[in-house]
């Protein structure tokens, strides 16, 4: 398997596609999300709408579900069984950004999480964090479940308004680094996704 990235999220709705595509901008990555529940929007084709080369960069699911949810639910209305260890890898010789779905133990299917799935292929972890009311715990909890299953954690990314207070507090307690910052995109396009890459760089080489 090529070397490859998982990038978690500390919640569901906190720009993990968005920050994917900018970090595989940054590092010249390939890009893809194993399960898409919701066949109308998918991540995949929105992340090769905004990479450079996308078209040859952003891979196919392994599995894409009808509705917009849950994936142990979306896959249950389909009839589908979700088996994380039956999926084939894409191949490339880039290294290869995997975007999991929800949080860290949101479900892949109806007995598994995102967590089980990256441990199982032993994928090291960007974890993406926002700063809002609860997100210290959100993101120390998340930080505890990666530790006590020996996930390999590069570091923190935070998308979104900065939080002065949020973030040292979480950089000292945990001793996980703030490896780079993702700010508020008004415009997602290549343009934009370019110019976040270029500025984030040659912070998160460092770590990836």
């Amino acid at each position: 398997m090529i070397q490859s990235i998982a990038i978690a999220g500390i919640h569901t709705g906190i720009g993990k596609t968005i920050a994917s595509a900018v970090i595989a901008e940054a590092i010249g990555a390939d890009y893809w999300k194993p399960v898409q529940a919701g066949a109308e929007e998918r991540d995949a084709v929105t992340v090769q709408q905004l990479l450079t080369n996308g078209e040859t960069r952003v891979h196919k699911e392994a599995i894409v579900l009808s509705q917009p949810m849950s994936p142990h639910a979306a896959a249950a209305i389909d009839d589908i069984v979700v088996d994380y260890t039956k999926f084939i890898w894409p191949q490339s010789k880039n290294k290869l950004i995997v975007e999991t779905a929800g949080g860290l133990l949101s479900p892949m299917s109806s007995s598994t999480t995102m967590a089980d799935f990256i441990s199982h292929y032993k994928l090291p972890v960007i974890l993406i964090a926002q700063n809002y009311l609860g997100s210290i715990n959100h993101t120390l909890l998340t930080l505890e479940v990666l530790k006590s299953r020996g996930i390999k954690l590069l570091g923190l990314v935070m998308n979104g308004a900065a939080n002065t207070s949020s973030e040292s507090f979480i950089e000292e307690y945990s001793h996980v680094p703030i490896i780079a910052r993702i700010t508020h995109i008004d415009i997602a396009d290549n343009h934009n996704i370019v110019k976040c890459a270029t500025t984030i760089r040659p912070h998160i080489l460092r770590y990836v």
